[in-house]
């Protein structure tokens, strides 16, 4: 269903990453890395990552993340445990080069996504709620506005 990767001249090309949880220093940002190396799906930090077709100065491709403001404060992260909502925020960061790891190939567009990225961004509700609305919601709508697959997430765990 997905490529590893793509031969897409002209294209941006779209991927969907996973990171470890942000958590507080200690033995809960441990757990979350421990949690990352076994491949625990849901406690898994999902992004959005675009590879413009044209080169960004200084890097090879662009971010796009929604998490709490505050990730790695304990309050926040009790508010989150007991279904609370956060104050989140949409991130957009340049990498360098493409994770090696975790980084799966889920489409591209001929238009340029990283302009499609930010007008979806301008109309995403940033209160987070873990379960209702947070990184996964994210990055299945951002995939889903880009590329037109629904359930991204779903699918890649499947697969």
């Amino acid at each position: 269903m997905f490529a590893q990767s793509a031969i897409t001249r002209g294209r941006d090309e779209v991927y969907v990453v996973a990171v470890p949880l942000r958590a507080t220093k200690g033995p809960a940002q441990l757990l979350m890395y421990a949690a990352y190396s076994l491949n625990l799906w849901d406690l898994q930090h999902f992004m959005v990552l675009i590879k413009p077709s044209l080169p960004l100065p200084s890097s090879q491709a662009l971010v796009f993340d929604f998490q709490p403001q505050d990730p790695e404060n304990i309050y926040v992260a009790l508010d989150v445990i007991s279904g609370r909502a956060v104050p989140g925020v949409i991130l957009m960061r340049k990498l360098k080069n493409l994770p090696r790891r975790k980084c799966w190939y889920v489409g591209s567009l001929p238009v340029d996504a990283v302009d499609m990225a930010c007008n979806f961004n301008k109309s995403w509700e940033t209160d987070l709620r873990v379960g209702q609305h947070d990184c996964r919601d994210y990055t299945n709508g951002l995939v889903e506005y880009l590329t037109g697959q629904k359930d991204v997430l779903e699918c890649l765990r499947s697969s």
